[in-house]
């Protein structure tokens, strides 16, 4: 974690120290000065875009500003997914993109995520830099350039690259229910499923600038399954606010586990013979009975640290095409650079048409294991190899359930408590082991009742 950039571009409250207009303009500038950096190019091109916020045109706004205290072209797309403007920077061989976003979070929030020219996200020490540059005076270039390299845009190139991917009305007769969480998706999403002849209903469709993710969306997924009980369609998909997740209720309006997801695109690709090198890409927090389903059909089952950039790394540096978090951030690196919601739909409506089953058989073939989890707040995040107690009892957890189970320990990244994990599969021997580390972990540290 840096000091202004977390586990995904840099966010926060409207107004705090870090988004506002003041700091927004700055870290257009820095941003700039960085790419210009790293860039043999004599000119550069900006893709910028943004989610519904009401605070958004402002941010955007003063980040173009920035961008052209030092001579940036820019392009900006309005409010898109996140994804499109990966996806256009790459088709507009744009140097860089920005995306004026907090994903998931309430509309208060708001922050500013990040892409290089091949659409990837920042590694830390591109982060690091930025960061530097952030904090020094800016100066602007003796020649601004003018505001007609300010060339507006849409989100029409990304949508025909989406659309393309099935054949049109092959979803005559499928009724689908899709939740916009009042966010970014609310044309595009909507749009492709109606060229592929589905019946589309909608909810959280309406954004006026502080309902996004307001009770809809990926956080909230149970009037998505309400309302494809209600109109009997054949799944529910959600989006968050910037449209790079996909969470899916199956046509019984029940909510499909992230890891089952990730389990039937990775068996999917298996049988066709189209999952690179036989490796999905998952992450600690994903589900051992995945690396279980995954294997017995072949396969094998990388992880990586928490975040869609340390996915998308590990699926470069070994060659895989699909990986993802169990939250709904999903890649598919033959067609895109990042998580995508609306890819993802595309490809599980492809899998299911191609196995010609509901979703609720589908789900039957990714079994997996009880789950125990705890969350407690500490007064102190001493680091975990200082905690005698809490050690023994992961080797104890450890030695009980041998290779049909692990135990997970870590501090969050973002809030002052322990998270405890147990899985395996036998539940009782679950049950057993987290309390084991709960009294343990209590004996080590100081617990903050909550």
């Amino acid at each position: 974690m840096g000091k202004y950039f977390g586990t995904d571009g840099i966010r926060g409250t409207f107004g705090d120290e870090r988004i506002n207009c003041a700091f927004a303009a700055r870290f257009g500038a820095a941003v700039a000065l960085y790419n210009q950096r790293v860039s043999s190019g004599a000119s550069l091109l900006a893709v910028i875009g943004r989610d519904t916020r009401e605070s958004g045109a402002a941010l955007v706004d003063a980040i173009i500003d920035g961008l052209q205290t030092q001579g940036i072209e820019v392009f900006d797309l309005g409010i898109v997914p996140t994804p499109a403007v990966a996806t256009t920077l790459l088709v507009k061989g744009a140097d860089f993109g920005i995306v004026v976003t907090a994903s998931h979070n309430p509309a208060d929030d708001n922050g500013f995520k990040l892409f290089d020219r091949s659409g990837c996200k920042l590694s830390e020490s591109a982060e690091a830099q930025i960061e530097e540059l952030i904090d020094r005076p800016v100066s602007a270039k003796s020649t601004v350039v003018a505001n007609n390299t300010i060339t507006s845009g849409d989100a029409s190139l990304y949508l025909d690259k989406m659309t393309a991917l099935l054949q049109p009305e092959c979803l005559a007769g499928w009724k689908v229910v899709l939740d916009l969480a009042n966010g970014a998706t609310v044309k595009t999403t909507p749009l492709a499923f109606r060229r592929w002849g589905a019946e589309v209903i909608t909810l959280g469709d309406e954004p006026d600038g502080i309902n996004i993710n307001q009770g809809v969306g990926s956080e909230y997924p149970v009037q998505l399954g309400k309302a494809v009980r209600a109109h009997s369609a054949h799944l529910g998909i959600a989006h968050d606010g910037d449209g790079d997740r996909i969470v899916v209720c199956d046509e019984h309006g029940d909510l499909i586990d992230g890891d089952v997801l990730l389990g039937l695109y990775a068996l999917h690709a298996l049988d066709a013979g189209r999952l690179t090198n036989n490796t999905l890409v998952a992450t600690i927090q994903s589900n051992l009975g995945l690396d279980f389903v995954v294997q017995e059909a072949g396969g094998t089952v990388l992880r990586a640290n928490v975040g869609d950039r340390n996915v998308a790394s590990l699926m470069r540096e070994n060659g895989a095409t699909i990986g993802g978090e169990s939250s709904g951030h999903i890649i598919f690196s033959d067609y895109a650079t990042t998580g995508d919601g609306l890819l993802a739909a595309s490809r599980l409506v492809e899998l299911m048409r191609h196995f010609d089953q509901s979703l609720s058989a589908l789900r039957k073939r990714v079994e997996l294991f009880p789950q125990e989890t705890a969350n407690l707040m500490v007064e102190e995040k001493r680091p975990l190899h200082e905690l005698p107690n809490l050690k023994n009892s992961i080797q104890e957890g450890e030695h009980v359930f041998g290779k049909e189970g692990r135990v997970l320990v870590r501090y969050s990244g973002t809030e002052p408590k322990l998270r405890l994990l147990a899985e395996g599969r036998d539940p009782v021997r679950v049950k057993n082991v987290l309390k084991g580390l709960i009294l343990a972990a209590k004996i080590d540290l100081i617990v903050i009742d909550d």
